[in-house]
C-alpha cells in the first residue's frame, strides 16, 4: 500500500505549470516581462508542459483511462469534473497568449486580455483542485481550512521560484521576481509547519464504536469485510511510522523550503550567471521537495472507513 505516484505527480507538476502560467499571462501580457521570443517560447513549453504532463500522469490512476471524458459530464456535484473542465478552458486563452506573446511579440491590448484570462484560469483550475480534497468528510486530514489555501500558497511559490530562474537565466525582466520567490517560500513553509501543527493535534471524534452504534464495551474488527484491499485501504489507509514520517518531514523542509530559500537569498549578491545558477538550483531542489510534500499529503490522510479493519 502506498500513494500512487500518477497523483503525487499530477498535484506537483499542475501545480507548479499553473503557477507559471498565471504570472507570465499577468507578467508578460502587461508588459513587466518583454515579448522575448526564446524567454516566452521557453517559459511557455515549460508551464504548459508541466500542465500536459501532470494532466497524462493523472489518467494513469483511472481504472478505465478510456472513459475519463465522462467526468467532464458530471460538473454540478463533483469538482474532479469542474477541475477538468476548468483545466481545459484555461487552454484557450493560454494558447492565444503564447501566439502574441510569443510569436508576434506583443503585450498589452487582446494579449493583455488573453494572458489576464489564463492567469485566472489557472488560478480557477487549482482552487478546483484543492477542493476535490478540501470536500472529502471522511478525511479530517484534508476536510479543513488549510488545504485550499495550502494549494494555492504553493501553486504561487513553485510558479514563482521557476519564473524566477528562467528570468534569471536570461538575464531579463524585473529584479522583483527573486524578491516574491523568496518570500513565497517563506510563506510556503509557515503555512506547511500550521498544516502539521493542526493535523498532529487533530482529534477524530468517530470511532469504531460511534461508526456503529454500539456504545458499550470496546468494539473492534475480528476479520475483514472482504478478502482482497480495496481502493480506499490501497489509497487512504497507508500506514508510516513515526520515525519516518518525521524524517519525510524535514527532507521535505529541506528541499522545498529551507535549500530553496537560502539559494534564493544568495542568489541577490551574486552576479550573473552565478545568480542564475542558484536560481535554477533553487527551482530543481523545490522540485524535488515538493514531490515529498506531495506523497506525504496523501501517505498521512485516514480515511474513516479503516476503523471498520481495526485501524
Amino acid at each position: 500500500m502506498h500513494p500512487a505516484f500518477s497523483v503525487v505527480f499530477f498535484t506537483t507538476a499542475t501545480g507548479a505549470g499553473y503557477g507559471l502560467l498565471a504570472l507570465l499571462g499577468v507578467l508578460g501580457g502587461l508588459g513587466v516581462i518583454p515579448a522575448a521570443f526564446w524567454l516566452g517560447f521557453v517559459g511557455m513549453v515549460l508551464a504548459l508542459g508541466l500542465i500536459v504532463a501532470g494532466l497524462l500522469s493523472s489518467t494513469g490512476h483511472l481504472g478505465r483511462p478510456e472513459r475519463a471524458w465522462r467526468a467532464f459530464s458530471q460538473w454540478r456535484s463533483s469538482w474532479l469534473s469542474r477541475e477538468g473542465l476548468a483545466s481545459v478552458a484555461t487552454f484557450i486563452p493560454a494558447a492565444l497568449f503564447g501566439i502574441g506573446w510569443v510569436f508576434l511579440g506583443k503585450s498589452g491590448g487582446w494579449v493583455a486580455t488573453t494572458g489576464l484570462l489564463a492567469a485566472a484560469g489557472a488560478v480557477i483550475t487549482v482552487s478546483t483542485t484543492g477542493m476535490i480534497y478540501a470536500s472529502l468528510k471522511p478525511i479530517a486530514q484534508w476536510h479543513s481550512r488549510y488545504t485550499l489555501p495550502a494549494y494555492l500558497i504553493f501553486a504561487a511559490m513553485t510558479g514563482s521560484v521557476l519564473a524566477n530562474a528562467l528570468l534569471q537565466s536570461f538575464s531579463v525582466g524585473p529584479s522583483a521576481m527573486l524578491t516574491l520567490a523568496l518570500l513565497a517560500t517563506l510563506a510556503g513553509w509557515g503555512w506547511k509547519l500550521a498544516t502539521w501543527r493542526y493535523n498532529d493535534r487533530l482529534e477524530i471524534p468517530t470511532t469504531a464504536n460511534t461508526a456503529t452504534g454500539l456504545t458499550g464495551g470496546s468494539v473492534r474488527s475480528i476479520e475483514w469485510p472482504h478478502t482482497e484491499e480495496n481502493y480506499l485501504l490501497k489509497e487512504m489507509g497507508f500506514r508510516i511510522a513515526r520515525k519516518h514520517g518525521a524524517k519525510l518531514r524535514r527532507i521535505t523542509q529541506a528541499l522545498a523550503f529551507i535549500a530553496p530559500a537560502v539559494l534564493l537569498a544568495v542568489a541577490f549578491f551574486l552576479p550573473w550567471p552565478l545568480g542564475a545558477i542558484a536560481s535554477v538550483l533553487a527551482a530543481v531542489a523545490q522540485s524535488a521537495g515538493m514531490l515529498v510534500e506531495r506523497w506525504l499529503f496523501f501517505a498521512e490522510a485516514k480515511h474513516t472507513v479503516t476503523l471498520y479493519y481495526g485501524r
